[in-house]
Parts: structure tokens; sequence; C-alpha cells
């Protein structure tokens, strides 16, 4: 049973660093404020819930694994609520899209 438990950490483990890579590309290469918030909050939520979730299952622990559950759910919930008003405060202090960009909704 320890191996299972194993490999579905490790499983975790790496499907939440590759998230957190795919994030932290998303940062260098996207051409503006909007789509790298889009980036960050998105990818990176998912990678650092993953991440929780490994620890929790990790640790062998029914008290850690609440708390890295209720600390998921809590980063699920706010990451991309924040994300939005970022956006919204930047849209309004007149940072551009970028010129690939279809439509502003927000006109």
């Amino acid at each position: 049973m320890d191996v299972v438990f194993a490999i579905f950490t490790a499983i975790l483990i790496l499907g939440g660093a590759a998230f957190a890579l795919v994030a932290a590309i998303g940062l260098n290469r996207f051409p503006d404020v909007y789509s790298r918030m889009h980036a960050a909050s998105k990818a990176g939520t998912v990678g650092s819930g993953l991440l929780l979730l490994a620890v929790g299952v990790h640790s062998g622990e029914l008290s850690v694994l609440a708390r890295a559950l209720a600390g998921f759910f809590f980063f699920v919930l706010t990451a991309p609520v924040s994300a939005h008003l970022l956006a919204i405060a930047a849209l309004k202090a007149g940072y551009s899209m970028s010129d690939k960009t279809v439509t502003n909704e927000m006109e």
C-alpha cells in the first residue's frame, strides 16, 4: 500500500511541477499583462493545488490532508477572482492590450 501512495504522490508532484512550468513559460512568453495574468492564474493555480494535494497525501495523516484540501479549495476559489480584479484594475490604469487581441469585451 505504501508503493501506491508513493506512486500517487509522485504523479501529483510531476503534474503540479508541469503546470507550474507551463505557468512560468506563459509569464515569460505572452505578449501583454492580461494574457500573462491568465497563465499565472490558471496554470499556476492548478500546479499549486496539485502540489498541495501531494503534500497532504505524502504526510499520511488525516489532519494534514484536511488542511491541504482546505488550502487547495481556498486557492482555487480566490486565485481566479484576484486575477480578474487585477485585470480590471490594469485596464482602468491604461495598460494596452496586445495587437494580437481580437476583442475587448470590457468596452
